[in-house]
């Protein structure tokens, strides 16, 4: 697999990474960890496994975009021949076999752009945030719109559209997406598990910081193509300043005036978690799990509004958006596995 190469990115993540660079160290391909001001030994210890490291200047804002790119360049540089990269998290875990599987995908269709599979969650059943990251994660097999942060791309197709934007904080992926599928690329979701993944959420403040950095990834996503043929992220972006802000603004002011007729407006939300519970059923998943992911569908709508101010805050004062982290540090320094 001499034309496949890897490239992790991570701040902090403790053994996890240590658990990330022996899932593809173990498949013989060139692998480069870009490490994000790390305290925790994460560079040393990838040294120690015998994997390239880059340190980003921290004069410079991180961004996940911004380590992927710097990641490849250094990929390349190493790999004169590279076909084809992994880009994974430093919280994840490449399943045995993915890579070959993904490389013959891409070698097998020349449209091809980028190719995904299944993550999953490490321990899904550990809190009720972890379980909505699993469901999340479940998208359908086939032609997609975009990918996520774990996936093997053709490093043809990623170079000609210049590789991910840096200025992008948030929802960076499908915004690559965007500019691969404009320039006549595709991207497919097969069948197939890929990574699993260690969302690490145990507390409400972390998912709403989450659904926060989705909100702002939307409002961006939106601005740089939403006059695109799909609108990007226009949809969502319009739903969350209706359920998030309108209607709740709109009760508040009607409620003197209607004499509390206005209440009747937030019936809105039971319709809007009946709809997305019966398409989560459509999809298989189980009833506990359509209503759990329903339920946390509409509460999202407003730590989502927040996101979407901040980054309408960020457009008037004309400054770049910083990062929205909802994980914490390992807490540890690690002890690289012999």
């Amino acid at each position: 697999m001499s034309t496949v190469g890897v490239v992790a990115i991570g701040r902090n993540e403790g053994q996890r990474l240590i658990r990330c660079l022996q899932s593809v160290l173990r498949d013989g391909v060139a692998v480069v960890y870009v490490d994000s001001g790390s305290t925790d030994g994460s560079v040393d210890a990838a040294r120690s496994m015998g994997v390239e490291v880059v340190e980003l200047d921290c004069s410079v804002p991180f961004s996940a975009a911004r380590a992927r790119n710097e990641g490849f360049g250094r990929l390349r540089k190493l790999l004169p021949a590279l076909e084809y990269v992994q880009f994974v998290d430093g919280d994840c875990e490449v399943v045995e076999g993915w890579l070959d599987r993904a490389a013959e995908q891409l070698r097998g269709d020349e449209t091809l752009a980028v190719v995904c599979g299944r993550r999953r969650e490490r321990f899904r059943e550990a809190s009720v945030y972890n379980r909505l990251c699993d469901m999340e994660w479940d998208t359908p097999v086939g032609e997609a719109k975009a990918c996520g942060g774990d996936a093997i791309m053709r490093a043809s197709a990623f170079a000609e559209v210049g590789g991910f934007d840096p200025a992008v904080i948030a929802g960076e992926e499908p915004e690559l997406c965007q500019r691969l599928r404009r320039a006549r690329w595709r991207i497919v979701r097969v069948d197939a598990d890929m990574t699993i993944h260690d969302a690490a959420m145990s507390r409400f403040t972390q998912w709403w910081k989450r659904a926060t950095r989705a909100g702002y990834a939307y409002a961006l996503g939106a601005h740089m193509h939403g006059r695109g043929a799909d609108r990007h992220w226009v949809r969502e972006t319009r739903s969350v300043w209706l359920w998030g802000l309108a209607v709740p603004v709109l009760v508040l002011a009607l409620l003197w005036l209607t004499r509390g007729g206005s209440l009747l407006l937030l019936g809105g939300y039971l319709a809007l978690f009946l709809r997305v519970r019966r398409g989560m059923r459509s999809r298989g998943f189980a009833p506990c799990d359509a209503r759990l992911y329903a339920w946390y569908c509409v509460l999202a709508k407003f730590p989502e509004m927040l996101g979407q101010m901040r980054f309408c805050f960020d457009r008037i004062r004309g400054r770049a958006g910083a990062l929205i982290e909802y994980k914490t540090s390992s807490g540890s320094s690690i002890e690289a596995a012999p």
